[in-house]
């Protein structure tokens, strides 16, 4: 075997070892994500009041305010057709909101960065939650407001307008229920939470 030919030789066993390294450094990573537990999440509007801003509705062009709601649990939802994970608990999201309907709980979801079409086309696909209020960040002005880092992201607003906690990534149907069914019996919930790496575009 020729100089030449060796190298080429060793080149490609490298090659090879290093590919093998990279895929199982993959695995790992996702190995992880898909098994982390939840933890904290900082948040400084914990115990603060819900910022009031106009919204957007999606479908309109009225307005409408996270306080007009006050007397209700709120859960607010950020999302946007481009997020993997809004797919992940959009079925949860949707399911919550008809189950606890009638104890006053109202699911408010709002698009960010998004285009109206591309929303729509979301929620066209994958199901509107019933009853459920969807909006429009027009400029990113809410998000700012809420401190919002990456979607999804969910905080959850008491009867008197006060942001109890906050979820960063995606929820679960359990963890909703979990959630929803202690602040309408006043108790504490985890104020800060994750569930997975929140996604930017």
């Amino acid at each position: 075997m020729t100089a030449s030919e060796k190298r080429s030789s060793s080149l490609l066993f490298w090659g090879v070892v290093l590919a093998a390294i990279a895929v199982m450094v993959t695995g790992i990573i996702f190995t992880g994500r898909f098994d982390t537990d939840i933890s904290l999440s900082p948040s400084p509007l914990i115990d603060e009041t819900v910022p009031d801003v106009e919204i957007r509705y999606l479908d309109s062009t009225d307005r409408f305010r996270l306080t007009d709601f006050t007397g209700d649990i709120v859960i607010v939802n950020f999302w946007a057709s481009w997020c993997g994970n809004c797919r992940v608990e959009h079925e949860a999201l949707n399911s919550a909101a008809a189950t606890y309907a009638d104890l006053g709980v109202t699911f408010v979801g709002i698009a960010y960065q998004d285009r109206d079409s591309a929303s729509k086309d979301f929620l066209d696909e994958l199901g509107r939650g019933k009853p459920y209020v969807y909006g429009v960040d027009d400029g990113s002005r809410v998000a700012v407001e809420f401190g919002v880092l990456g979607l999804p992201e969910t905080f959850f607003v008491d009867r008197e307008g006060i942001i109890r906690g906050k979820v960063s990534g995606p929820v679960s149907a359990d963890f909703l229920s979990r959630t929803i069914e202690a602040m309408a019996l006043g108790e504490a919930i985890d104020p800060q939470t994750t569930t997975d790496e929140v996604e930017n575009r």
